[in-house]
């Protein structure tokens, strides 16, 4: 028997979006430094833990679509490739580069590869705190959705 509150259910689904929305923006404020994507993936980590206090674990999984491993495994590759990048070109790991391409209806445009590297932070995060919320609810079933 599942009792869930109405009440959370509708202010998730209000919340959820953007919270993921406000993630990616916490992401991309910290683009020209890092720091941003550690924030972002607890922002985002929080929008899924908050679906699955409504909506129940499955749910919560269904609407990931991606195990947290992947996630973690991704995360850790972006993050990890951010510094073999400049490793590669003859810099020591971890140093910033940049791209500058034109875009046509945006113009100049700025790519550093420190966006890389919050995107794989931001995975790990979210990655490891729903493999722990996920753990929970499989070690313990039933404690999210009675």
């Amino acid at each position: 028997m599942m009792l869930y509150s109405l009440i959370l259910r509708v202010a998730a689904r209000l919340l959820v979006p953007l919270l993921l929305l406000f993630s990616v923006f916490m992401m991309l404020r910290g683009h020209n430094l890092p720091g941003g994507g550690f924030v972002g993936g607890l922002v985002a980590a929080s929008a899924f833990v908050l679906y699955a206090l409504a909506a129940g674990v499955q749910q919560a999984r269904e609407v990931l679509r991606v195990e947290p491993h992947t996630l973690l495994g991704v995360g850790l590759a972006l993050a990890y490739g951010a510094g073999v990048l400049a490793l590669v070109l003859g810099k020591p790991f971890l140093t910033g580069l940049w791209l500058h391409p034109h875009l046509p209806l945006i113009g100049d445009f700025h790519l550093g590869s420190a966006l890389l590297f919050d995107l794989g932070v931001m995975l790990v995060v979210v990655g490891t705190v729903l493999l722990m919320v996920f753990s929970v609810e499989d070690r313990l079933p039933g404690l999210v959705e009675e």
